[in-house]
């Protein structure tokens, strides 16, 4: 039986619409198993609300057809010009099929690495995973280390295979019937080929467009009530992760622009009661100590993940932080403190020079490392030996360049490390870290001079390990891994005491950043954000800060204990002598900023806005108004301020012209 051009069209057609709606397929399952491992509590006036539960997976189709329609645009042209030509063949059909195949392949992949991406950061796959692929090893160390990650690979794995094999059968199946002989081609046929060809490609434009109106489809199209999970689980993760990176290249991206910079500046200098030094930069300023200073060692242990909501005096029920609860108890506290952003090198930035996060930008990476003043040069000035002790490789988030440019003296890592105590690929664990950090902090202290020494913890990060010697009392490894950092930490502060340079040191103890802890209650899950800080040491007087704060106002707080004058050119302020109104901070493609009962969120990428409040332990969605907009002004101006000095390289403490001579 013979074909007509029409029909052989049309059965090219149907091969490619098979696999289409077989792709679409593929994505639902990946939204469904998302939808059920993803550790996530509904609240209880949508628990049983199926329809509106439901909505997510139509709106995910939605986004799915638009990768689906990026991936089919191609094969469509071709086949449509060799329907014209009333052509087929074998390897035609085969090679769709591989296109198909090795795109599917790359898109189910990102999809199943999504899963435990969203179920550690509540936030659909986005660019901010590019960071990671400079450190390869490492990455791919950590993901074969996470028993937690099998089984995503797996269904990434087994998806890839079931689709490619059905995707070249469907092939070869459509094939057989396109190649049939064609009856005589008349102007007819190939009209109808013609314009049912655009007909399809416009359509597949369309799919690719996403909706009528001026703008093509963004994620805000995937947020339709109030529950950040749902409104998340819509978000194709392909999707996400080209739209961030093509947002990150977007000039308007590249330089961050919510505020106009002289507003900015002047709101900053408002806000921070600051006038400037002319030369330096419009916000620095000179602190004078009223005492001489003290000359006391410091040691900042900087927790991985240690968010505030996992300790016993923040409210956890769990028992895994005995000793912290213990210190806290002991220490000047400070218990609304947040971190600048949600990963390591926001935190190290943030906590060492006083700057703000600018998003899900890393401030240390790059060929040119900048020059910044903050902690540990002003100590550097003041005559201390500074050193850094890392589990991991030194240029990881290329922090070996960054802090040795930068004020450090000394950098320790896995490389220091004897190769037997490497557990992972980030390096050594906790408790060994604090152990090989004692003899080398006791040369230094012996030399009599005041010494600088940070220690960065990694354990409660993934992929876990619980060294065989530790015994956990949890069932959970999540809780496990929280236990042995807080018995590390216990063992270090022991061999601690023993040393004579202890009762002349303030040690202060800090999360790097936090981590979902219980449900997330809106965009911006503040466990990820809300830190603990504790300052403690022979003189200190125990007791509480109340007034919010973030990790950039960390080291002028401790520059004040140690009773150190200096130029203070970046953002932080001394929190036993000065008092925020609110503190703004960062989640990669969110900003917030947050008061005592009230939090702004706002997200530059699609430009939405979420204002809260907190009542009675819960949290609602509110209507705008004074305060709102007062945390508003105040994160736009904070951040936008950060973007200008950063870019016009007034970040350091020195007037321009002996900057740049003592640069070159």
């Amino acid at each position: 039986m013979k074909n007509t051009v029409i029909k052989r069209f049309a059965i090219s057609v149907g091969y490619l619409l098979s696999v289409h709606i077989l792709a679409l397929l593929f994505f639902g399952l990946f939204r469904l198993v998302l939808f059920c491992t993803t550790s996530y509590e509904f609240p209880h006036e949508i628990k049983g609300e199926w329809m509106l539960q439901g909505m997510a997976f139509v709106k995910g189709v939605w986004f799915d057809n638009v990768i689906a329609c990026y991936i089919l645009i191609l094969p469509l042209v071709v086949m449509w010009i060799a329907g014209l030509f009333k052509y087929t063949a074998k390897w035609l059909y085969r090679a769709v099929a591989v296109w198909f195949i090795v795109m599917y392949t790359v898109a189910f992949s990102f999809t199943a690495a999504n899963i435990p991406y969203f179920e550690y950061f509540f936030k659909i796959i986005n660019s901010s995973i590019f960071n990671w692929f400079g450190y390869a090893g490492t990455t791919a160390g950590m993901i074969a280390g996470e028993s937690s990650y099998y089984f995503p690979i797996a269904l990434g794995l087994v998806s890839v295979v079931l689709f490619g094999v059905a995707a070249y059968k469907l092939a070869m199946k459509f094939h057989a019937l396109s190649a049939r002989k064609v009856l005589p081609y008349s102007l007819k046929d190939f009209v109808t080929v013609l314009v049912c060809g655009a007909l399809l490609c416009g359509l597949c434009v369309f799919g690719i467009r996403g909706r009528t109106g001026y703008n093509p489809i963004k994620v805000s199209q995937a947020y339709y009530c109030q529950d950040p999970f749902l409104n998340q689980l819509g978000v194709n993760p392909v999707f996400n992760l080209l739209t961030s990176h093509l947002d990150d290249k977007r000039k308007e991206n590249r330089q961050l622009d919510i505020m106009p910079v002289e507003e900015a500046v002047a709101t900053a200098q408002r806000l921070l009661g600051r006038e400037g030094i002319e030369g330096i930069s419009p916000i620095a300023r000179k602190v004078e100590s009223s005492t001489a200073p003290t000359e006391k060692n410091v040691v900042f242990i900087f927790m991985e993940s240690m968010s505030a909501n996992l300790m016993g005096a923040y409210g956890n029920k769990s028992g895994l932080t005995p000793f912290l609860d213990s210190i806290y108890t002991q220490s000047l506290v400070f218990d609304n403190i947040y971190s600048a952003g949600i990963h390591t090198n926001h935190g190290m930035y943030s906590i060492l020079y006083s700057f703000p996060t600018i998003m899900k930008r890393n401030a240390m990476k790059g060929s040119v490392i900048p020059v910044y003043s903050g902690f540990p040069t002003v100590l550097a000035q003041n005559g201390y030996h500074n050193m850094f002790f890392m589990t991991h490789e030194s240029q990881y988030d290329n922090m070996n360049a960054f802090f040795r440019t930068n004020g450090f003296d000394e950098i320790y890592a896995e490389e220091n490390y004897p190769k037997e105590k490497i557990a992972n690929h980030f390096g050594v664990q906790d408790d060994y870290l604090y152990e090989f950090a004692i003899p080398v902090i006791n040369g230094r202290a012996a030399q009599g001079k005041p010494f600088f020494a940070a220690l960065l913890s990694i354990s409660n990060h993934p992929p876990y390990v619980i060294p065989e010697y530790f015994q956990p009392r949890s069932e959970k490894v999540e809780d496990q891994i929280v236990e042995y950092a807080d018995w590390s930490i216990r063992k270090f502060m022991d061999q601690a005491k023993q040393q004579p340079w202890y009762n002349n040191t303030i040690f202060v103890l800090m999360g790097d950043h936090g981590k979902l802890v219980g449900t997330p209650e809106c965009e911006m899950p503040q466990s990820y954000n809300h830190v603990p800080l504790m300052i403690f040491g022979n003189g200190i007087e125990p007791g509480k800060v109340e007034n919010f704060g973030g990790q950039i106002d960390v080291a002028p707080t401790v520059l004040g204990m140690l009773g150190i004058s200096y130029t203070q050119n970046n953002f932080g302020v001394d929190l036993l002598k000065e008092q925020r109104p609110c503190i703004a901070y960062t989640a990669d493609n969110l900003i917030a900023a947050r008061c005592e009962n009230t939090l702004y969120v706002y997200s530059p990428e699609t430009q939405q806005e979420f204002r809260y409040v907190y009542q009675d332990g819960k949290i609602a969605m509110a209507e705008d108004n004074d305060t709102f907009r007062m945390l508003k002004e105040y994160c736009f101006s904070m951040l936008q301020s950060t973007e200008y000095l950063v870019r016009s390289g007034m970040i350091t403490d020195k007037p321009a012209e002996k900057r740049i001579a003592d640069e070159n």
